[in-house]
């Protein structure tokens, strides 16, 4: 690890421990979003309103509930009818991990150019993650798609403070080695200050655990598995893990070893990663 690496890892963590290291907040139409969805008495007319107030946002709900992921028999034309198909906790899921899409903004165009790398990243796991937990577990796929989205999320507040620091900026090794070293304990913070359901709040640090090995399968498992088959074929580290070794593919019922891909699951996998990037 570089000298610098070192200290910024030191201080990032120091940080962590008194509580000083300003960690990002969720996109305002978000925290209105699941405001309304853990209201037991709201409406759809209401959770449609908070929506709305995003145009954009509720372009992507209507594009997703049409998709093949959903497969409805009607064309669903707006945002309404979403909801209806989708269920408030479905819609809900969805619109938060969707609109953090607008927390990956950056003024410098190295760190602009890794937050846009994380979110393409984490749209993949999450498109994949919904795919697997829907074949292959009783799980919510909701959940899943939205763990997927976040599992790579302590890395904004590593990438924001590399903006102030210009001689990290300047040294893209060292920043590498901080994120791979670090990220996955703030992930878990940033899930914990935003009041993550407990199912999906230790996914950053789980979902590189490869020996872990819980009761029952989990969304950290689902995610686990949804990244190594990202990765597969890459030059990145974990492409050359023995997945036949990891407890999450047994536990979903997959072979790693098996060469023949579902056709269709794949075609599912391909559109899922589509509509969520």
């Amino acid at each position: 690890m570089t000298d610098l690496a070192q200290r910024v890892q030191e201080q990032l963590m120091e940080a962590i421990d008194r509580d000083e290291l300003v960690l990002p907040t969720l996109p305002e139409v978000a925290l209105r979003v699941r405001e309304a969805a853990e209201d037991p008495d709201v409406s759809i007319p209401h959770l449609v309103r908070e929506i709305s107030s995003d145009a954009a946002l509720s372009a992507r709900l209507i594009k997703v509930v049409n998709s093949p992921l959903l497969r409805t028999r009607q064309e669903i034309t707006d945002l309404g009818m979403a909801v209806n198909r989708m269920g408030i906790t479905y819609t809900a899921n969805l619109a938060i991990g969707l609109a953090m899409a607008q927390m990956f903004q950056a003024t410098s165009d190295l760190i602009d150019a890794k937050m846009r790398q994380v979110w393409s990243r984490s749209t993949e796991v999450a498109g994949i993650s919904h795919v697997l937990c829907r074949h292959y577990t009783k799980l919510k796929p909701d959940q899943a798609t939205l763990g997927g989205l976040v599992h790579q999320i302590g890395v904004l507040p590593i990438l924001s403070y590399a903006e102030e620091n210009e001689a990290l900026l300047a040294d893209e090794k060292s920043l590498d080695l901080v994120i791979e070293r670090i990220h996955p304990i703030l992930g878990d913070r940033i899930l914990q200050a935003w009041d993550f359901p407990l199912p999906l709040r230790h996914v950053p640090t789980q979902h590189l655990d490869f020996k872990r090995n819980s009761a029952e399968v989990d969304y950290a498992d689902i995610i686990q598995v949804a990244v190594l088959q990202s990765l597969a074929g890459t030059d990145h580290p974990c492409a050359s893990i023995d997945c036949g070794q990891i407890p999450a593919f047994t536990k979903l019922g997959l072979n790693p070893y098996e060469d023949e891909e579902d056709e269709d699951l794949s075609a599912e996998m391909e559109a899922a990663m589509q509509l969520l990037g």
